[in-house]
């Protein structure tokens, strides 16, 4: 029979490549951990957090369990801002995400306009800009005005 000795290399294979990785205190995957600890870390905030930031009282338009968003007119322009229970959540959104608008995207939020609005918003809010459409990595064609 085969199966045994196949199994068995399988299993001496895992063994030795657990043996060589760096463990919590190696040089080789730490970073992973740590990076992953910071993002836990920060505080997811709300759409009225959001559009405090901003010099806005946000008009909800959606408020579930899972999302929130909010639309806000300032001086800046008019915009949406949207926050997520979950990163899967908000995923799932930008899969989804109207692809001819760029994007500002934080933790758990993103924001949605034009990219001169995005621009001025980004400066308060942070965040990074997506100005391509996400699903092929390609330019996206902005409309007349954007």
């Amino acid at each position: 029979m085969t199966t045994f000795p196949r199994t068995a290399a399988l299993a001496v294979t895992a063994v030795l490549c657990a043996a060589c990785s760096p463990g919590p205190s190696g040089d080789g995957g730490s970073y992973v951990a740590a990076d992953q600890a910071a993002a836990a870390n920060v505080e997811a905030l709300t759409v009225e957090q959001l559009a405090a930031k901003v010099g806005c009282k946000p008009r909800i338009q959606v408020d579930a369990t899972d999302m929130r968003t909010g639309h806000c007119k300032t001086s800046d322009g008019e915009f949406f801002l949207s926050t997520f229970s979950t990163q899967a959540g908000k995923d799932a959104w930008m899969d989804t995400a109207p692809e001819y608008n760029p994007h500002l995207v934080g933790h758990l939020w993103t924001a949605l306009s034009g990219r001169k609005v995005l621009d001025r918003l980004k400066e308060r809010l942070g965040g990074d800009l997506h100005l391509k459409d996400h699903r092929t990595h390609t330019p996206m064609a902005s409309p007349a005005g954007y």
